[in-house]
C-alpha cells in the first residue's frame, strides 16, 4: 500500500492548534521573558522502570535513550538553557516496587517522573502522585508516561499530573485494524497476548476497532499467556496455524516477543505478524535469522529510517551504545518538557503542567500537540514492514541487513480518538 501524500505543514499545524486559547500557539517563537535566569540550570528526572529481570534489557535501553536525548537536546542546544538529567530507579516490573521508588525519588528531591513499561505501574504511580500532590502542594510531582498504553490512563482514570507522549492502544489499534481491513487476504486473525493489563487491552481493542473497520474480519483465536515466564511458544503457534488463521496479531514485547518469533521460525511459519514492538531490543536480530520469510508489520510512531533530527541522533546512539534508538517517545518527552519550561520561564511543576496543556512543539516527526482535555499526545502513526535494506531505507535494524520500512501512515488527526476524561483540577 503506498504512503499517502503528507499533509502540508500549514494544514497540520492548523489541526494541531484547534482548541487552543485565543492567544494562539505559544512556544514556537522567541525566548520567554526571564528565561535567561534559568541558563544552565539542571532539572532531574526519575526514570522508574524495570532495569533487571526479564524486561531489564528493554528498560535499560529506554533509560539510555532518555539520558542520551536529554543530553543532546538540552543545555546549549535549547533556548531555555536547561539541562535535563535522568536517573534510573529499578522497579523490577512491580507496582509496589514502583511506589517504593517513587517515594525514594521524591525524598531525594525529584519532581519529574518518567515511566512506561506497564500500564498497571502507570496507574499505581498516577494515583499515588495525585495523593501526594494533594497532601504536599509545595512538593508537587508530574508523571511523563512514554509507553504505557492503556487508554483509561487518559480517559476515565486521567489526572492533571499524568501526560502520555506515546500513542495509546486505541490509536495504534485504529491504525492496525484499518490496515488489516484494507487487505482481503487477511480475514481470519489469531490473537496471542500477555495476560496483564496491556495484553488484555490489546485483545479488547482489536475486537472493538475491527468491528468498526470491517464486518468480514473474524478473530479465530484469542489467547492470553503468563507474561515474562520464558515459556515455550510452540504450542501457541501450533494452535494458531491449525486454526487456519491468515494473520497473527500480538502486543507482546521483550522476551515474550522473542519467544514468539523464535517459535514461528522453528515451525517454518509464513503467517503475517502484526505488533507494536518488533523493533525493540533483540527482536530484529531474531527476525533477521529467518530473513523475510515471516512477514512482520509494526504499528508505531516511528520506524528504522526516520528522516529529520532522529537520523543523526540514532546513528550516534548506535555508535555509542551498540543498540538501536527505538524509544522515539523519549525525544518528544524531552522536547516537550524543555519547551514548556522555556515558555513558562520556570521549572515549577505546577507552572510547567499548565503550560503543557495544548502545547504544540516540534516532535521527531513534525509538529505534535499535547491535548489539554486528557493529556494524550496527538501524534501520527506508521505501519512499517520488515524487509531488506535498500536505497530508500539504508539503515538496518540492530546492525542487520533488514529494516522496518513504512508502507502506510496515519496523520495525527486520523489517529486521534475521543476520550471520556473529566479532569478534576485544583
Amino acid at each position: 500500500m503506498p504512503l499517502p501524500a503528507p499533509l502540508s505543514r500549514r494544514r497540520l499545524l492548523a489541526w494541531l492548534a484547534s482548541g487552543l486559547p485565543a492567544a494562539g500557539i505559544a512556544g514556537l517563537g522567541g525566548v520567554a521573558p526571564g528565561v535567561r535566569a534559568q541558563a544552565r540550570r539542571e532539572v532531574r528526572l526519575a526514570f522508574i522502570d524495570p532495569l533487571s529481570g526479564p524486561a531489564g534489557d528493554i528498560g535499560r535501553n529506554s533509560l539510555r535513550s532518555w539520558q542520551f536525548l536529554a543530553e543532546k537536546l538540552g543545555g546549549n542546544a535549547h533556548p531555555a538553557g536547561l539541562q535535563l538529567r535522568v536517573a534510573g530507579f529499578d522497579n523490577k516490573a512491580s507496582p509496589q516496587e514502583s511506589l517504593n521508588a517513587l517515594k525514594a525519588a521524591i525524598d531525594h528531591g525529584f519532581r519529574y517522573i518518567v515511566q512506561g513499561n506497564g500500564s498497571g505501574v502507570s496507574a499505581a504511580l498516577s494515583e499515588a502522585i495525585v495523593r501526594h500532590n494533594g497532601r504536599f502542594p509545595r512538593q508537587q510531582v508530574l508523571l511523563i508516561n512514554y509507553a504505557a498504553m492503556d487508554p483509561a490512563l487518559t480517559s476515565e482514570r486521567c489526572t492533571p499530573w499524568h501526560f502520555r507522549v506515546d500513542a495509546d492502544t486505541a490509536m495504534k489499534m485504529r491504525a492496525m485494524t484499518r490496515f488489516i481491513a484494507g487487505h482481503t487476504e487477511w480475514r481470519r486473525i489469531y490473537l496471542i497476548n500477555q495476560n496483564y493489563a496491556h495484553g488484555q487491552q490489546f485483545s479488547r481493542w482489536f475486537r472493538t476497532e475491527m468491528a468498526h473497520q470491517s464486518a468480514y474480519v473474524e478473530v479465530v483465536g484469542d489467547e492470553l499467556h503468563p507474561p515474562f515466564a520464558r515459556q515455550d511458544f510452540g504450542p501457541y503457534v501450533d494452535r494458531c496455524l491449525a486454526s487456519g488463521a491468515q494473520a497473527l496479531a500480538t502486543g507482546n514485547w521483550g522476551v515474550d516477543m522473542l519467544g514468539l518469533v523464535k517459535a514461528l521460525h522453528q515451525r517454518g511459519a509464513c503467517i503475517p505478524l502484526f505488533g507494536y514492538y518488533p523493533s525493540l531490543n533483540g527482536t530484529p536480530a531474531a527476525l533477521a535469522a529467518g530473513g523475510e520469510r515471516l512477514p512482520v508489520y509494526q504499528v508505531a510512531t516511528g520506524h528504522t529510517n526516520l528522516p529529520g533530527p532522529m537520523r543523526p541522533l540514532a546513528a550516534e546512539f548506535r555508535r555509542r551504545y551498540g543498540e538501536d534508538l527505538v524509544v522515539h517517545a523519549a525525544y518528544d518527552g524531552v522536547r516537550m518538557l524543555l519547551q514548556a519550561m522555556h515558555d513558562a520561564a520556570s521549572t515549577d511543576v505546577e507552572r510547567v503542567g499548565v503550560r503543557l496543556e495544548n502545547l504544540v512543539f516540534e516532535g521527531f516527526n513534525g509538529p505534535v500537540r499535547m491535548r489539554a482535555q486528557d493529556h494524550q499526545l496527538q501524534t501520527g502513526l506508521f505501519i512499517s514492514r520488515w524487509q531488506h535494506t535498500d536505497a530508500a531505507h539504508p539503515v538496518g535494524a540492530e546492525g542487520t541487513d533488514y529494516t522496518f520500512a513504512p508502507v502506510a501512515y496515519l496523520a495525527p488527526e486520523q489517529a486521534s480518538v475521543g476520550t471520556a476524561c473529566r479532569m478534576l483540577r485544583g
